[in-house]
């Protein structure tokens, strides 16, 4: 309610009463966001407020909010205690996203030790033959219970819904932290490994065709004898110590590294309205390291009748990519009656040289004034952002392009409370975007461009009735981009999104909970070096999304709850032409749990299906212009006991 941006948090008890198997199943319950991965892919990518997230090879959600740390494809929700979504541009409040993302900041914060001893486990299944276990420990100890230890840990594997696919996923993750009188600090340390059969990847539409009807969502054009591995290792250190009753300062310190080998299609590209695919195998090693560190002080004083709250920071990221490939012969297969191929035998490539390293540094200062009470709020503030990275030649090593750009991005947001139970909220922010450098066909080959800002104009209304809370925003978001206009290349394009957004969440009568909301996105390319584009949707932005859902606990059986949820989509477009696109889709899933006690233990049974009606659709459109198919029906049911 004091907060100047449109905020949802995603408890840990929402995801596990979902059963949700990765963050996707999570955000892609949120009307403003959609889920642009494919089911049984590798990666979970999304569209917030129409503008790519976590696209690409570069984490781009905060951990504790910080970027760099959490696991880079995949996060799981057992480790999770909360994740936060903001929603619009935040370069003030997090610095520049590490892929440019500027559609919303997704901060993950990790389980900390609870005051109450906890000992926990899960055991789950879902369809095909998905069978996993999770341990949750909790603990306490010193004289005032200062030091605590979270373990969460999980062992999933067995056959997805999808054909000729297995997965397997091993999770560990320990939180450990200290609460002392002016000292607090905390240690979290995450290793993650997964094992996908047969992984899915993302289709490509030739052009000149329209879009094929979605096959079922169960067929897999990925050949069996297809593989790919992730290993995640994650560490975060933070501190903070109060050098006085008001002034605060903390510092952390973190990184990870992520090790991938992959030997699957590359994206295959349906031929024809009847199917037909073509995609090239190939056999690739990743490696990602990132590291990041942030300083500052924090520190509340007043003057006169005006209260602050002040906090300078300073922070620094930085990453490296390496990745090789060596490529197979070509397969063709067709969408709904998959081909088998011979398996090839595709060389392990030699040596995995460098591509690409960029580094992020900053300087923040904010400052929330209130008076009467916090009733009014004004927060102000401005980060200097430097822009370092560079590509690498992958024969020689040597540097084949290099960029150095700063910018300044401002804050301003505003909060008045009329009453209690009324915020009315306005803000200006920005974000960043990595600028281009002209490419050799241009007549000013090699310019480099300062980063791209995206600016947000926001005002909206937020209700807590206690029983029920919601908010409704209208934004306005432009992004340039660059493009070659005749032979000069220049900042010349913008892409305006613009909307109104609701969402509710609340328990509106005993024992009938909600959770939902709509979203109308009119987005347009105002600006492009095509008058035969100028004025379409940009690429994967429906016009309309909604999400509701529905809890409503039995009055004649207690502790029996039912579930249900309905999920739409709009007509989406593949290419900025607007002539290929995917119709618009929904969804409807169905669950139930109980809560009672066996032997003295509280456990909870968990059943559900997703997408009640096997539903055949296309589910997401990814800016490159990717499409992928939707999720079939999907079973699972768990088990949850507390000793």
């Amino acid at each position: 309610m004091d907060t100047p941006f449109s905020v949802t948090h995603y408890t840990s008890k929402r995801m596990q009463d979902q059963e949700a198997v990765t963050l996707a199943d999570v955000l892609n319950r949120d009307p403003s966001i959609r889920f642009t991965g494919q089911t049984g892919g590798v990666t979970d990518s999304f569209y917030i407020r129409g503008f790519p997230i976590n696209e690409g090879n570069l984490s781009e959600f905060a951990f504790d909010g910080v970027y760099g740390v959490v696991p880079n494809y995949h996060v799981f929700p057992e480790y999770v205690e909360r994740v936060e979504v903001l929603k619009g541009p935040a370069a003030l409040l997090y610095g520049m996203s590490p892929n440019s993302g500027v559609g919303g900041v997704v901060n993950v914060v990790p389980k900390r030790a609870y005051g109450k001893d906890l000992t926990r486990f899960t055991a789950d299944y879902g369809s095909d033959s998905q069978v996993g276990g999770h341990v949750d420990l909790s603990r306490r100890f010193g004289s005032d219970r200062q030091f605590g230890v979270r373990f969460n840990g999980l062992h999933r594997q067995g056959g997805t819904p999808l054909d000729n696919q297995t997965s397997r996923a091993d999770v560990g993750a320990l939180a450990l932290d200290y609460r002392g009188e002016k000292l607090r600090a905390t240690l979290d340390l995450i290793e993650q490994y997964q094992w996908v059969d047969a992984p899915t990847r993302p289709f490509v539409v030739a052009s000149g065709i329209a879009v094929p009807s979605a096959a079922d969502g169960r067929r897999n054009v990925t050949q069996s004898w297809s593989w790919w591995k992730s290993y995640d290792q994650s560490a975060l250190l933070r501190a903070e110590y109060d050098v006085a009753h008001n002034v605060t300062v903390f510092a952390d310190a973190g990184g990870a590294k992520t090790d991938v080998a992959r030997l699957s299609d590359q994206t295959p590209t349906i031929l024809d309205a009847s199917g037909d695919t073509r995609s090239i195998p190939q056999n690739w090693a990743f490696q990602i390291n990132r590291w990041s560190a942030d300083t500052g002080v924090r520190t509340r004083f007043d003057t006169g009748p005006v209260t602050h709250r002040v906090a300078l920071q300073a922070s620094f990221y930085r990453d490296r990519l390496a990745q090789a490939s060596n490529s197979g012969a070509a397969v063709l297969s067709n969408l709904y009656s998959p081909v088998e191929s011979p398996a090839q035998a595709i060389a392990t490539p030699s040596r995995v040289p460098k591509v690409s390293s960029s580094q992020l540094t900053g300087i923040a200062l904010a400052d929330t004034m209130s008076v009467l009470n916090e009733r009014v709020q004004l927060t102000a503030g401005v980060r200097q952002q430097q822009v370092k990275s560079e590509n690498f030649n992958t024969a020689t090593g040597a540097s084949a392009s290099s960029y150095d750009k700063g910018a300044v991005t401002p804050l301003a947001g505003v909060v008045f409370r009329p009453v209690q139970a009324v915020s009315l909220y306005a803000n200006y922010i920005e974000g960043l975007s990595r600028g281009d450098i002209a490419p050799a066909s241009a007549s000013n080959a090699g310019q480099v461009f300062a980063p791209y800002k995206t600016r947000q104009e926001e005002v909206g209304v937020k209700l807590d009735l206690e029983t029920v809370m919601a908010t409704l925003a209208a934004f306005r978001i432009t992004k340039p981009s660059g493009q070659l206009y005749g032979a000069v290349y220049t900042v010349d394009s913008e892409q305006r999104n613009q909307g109104l957004e609701l969402t509710v969440a609340g328990e509106p009568l005993k024992g009938v909970r909600v959770l939902g909301g709509v979203t109308l996105l009119d987005a347009a390319l105002t600006h492009t070096n095509s008058a035969a584009t100028r004025g379409n949707r940009p690429v994967g932005v429906p016009k309309w999304m909604a999400n509701v859902g529905a809890q409503w606990d039995l009055p004649w059986l207690r502790g029996l709850t039912l579930t249900g949820g309905v999920n739409f989509t709009g007509q989406t477009y593949v290419d900025q032409a607007n002539t290929q696109s995917v119709p618009s889709w929904t969804t409807f899933d169905f669950g139930a749990r109980y809560t009672t006690v066996m032997y003295g233990k509280s456990t909870t049974f968990r059943a559900g299906v997703l997408n009640a009606f096997d539903r055949n659709y296309w589910s997401g459109v990814a800016s490159y212009g990717t499409l992928s198919l939707g999720a079939p029906r999907t079973l699972f049911a768990s088990a949850t006991i507390d000793f």
